[in-house]
């Protein structure tokens, strides 16, 4: 075997190596987050009627605006998951599109969000009035956050396919990751939604 050969299957090697670290790490950094949610959800739980006198939950949820973020949030799920079916056709220029739809809807989703904390503010709801107004900003603020992150990491990524067309082993991982990332946002959500809008209307 020549010396070019031994040096392409090392280099092969190496990058299915670096490959296997990469997604292990990101499951790790998944398991992670689920601690965090799940911390963030319990306090919530133990938190859930204690008002101090304040404006309660039900006096100001609005479930109008909420269940359009979730449809926001899922279907930009769904974008994503046309982005990906695109990429295994390496067809950079539609994965692009979609990435600009998901992005777009995830910027509905935050823009809904932040108007819906201006307007607890607003009523008197802040994170100080009550320790339910406090785990909850806490919650929906963590997943909002995240949810930038995520916007932030789709930017890099459509920016790098456009310095650097084409639809490699590398961007396929990198694309598969965040992919993973924003679905799990959407599984959290539904739980906020569910256990925090939904429970707290009961």
């Amino acid at each position: 075997m020549s010396q070019s050969t031994l040096s392409a299957h090392h280099a092969h090697d190496h990058e299915h190596e670096h490959s296997s670290h990469s997604v292990f790490g990101f499951w790790a950094y998944l398991m992670t987050d689920c601690v965090l949610f799940a911390s963030l959800f319990a306090t919530f739980a133990m938190m859930g009627h204690q008002f101090a006198g304040g404006p309660t939950a039900k006096d100001l949820f609005n479930l109008n605006d909420v269940a359009i973020e979730t449809a926001l949030l899922l279907t930009s799920s769904l974008t994503f998951g046309f982005a990906m079916i695109f990429a295994q056709r390496k067809k950079t220029g539609a994965v692009l599109a979609w990435l600009i739809v998901t992005f777009l809807l995830g910027a509905g989703f935050l823009w809904l969000e932040l108007h819906e904390f201006a307007h607890l503010i607003a009523e008197g709801a802040s994170p100080q009035r009550s320790a339910f107004w406090s785990s909850f900003f806490t919650l929906v603020g963590t997943h909002g956050l995240h949810v930038t992150l995520g916007m932030i990491w789709l930017i890099v990524l459509a920016v790098q396919m456009v310095a650097k067309p084409g639809m490699g082993e590398r961007e396929l991982r990198r694309l598969a990751c965040l992919s993973l990332f924003w679905h799990f946002l959407d599984i959290v959500w539904i739980c906020v939604f569910s256990f925090v809008y939904l429970a707290s209307l009961v």
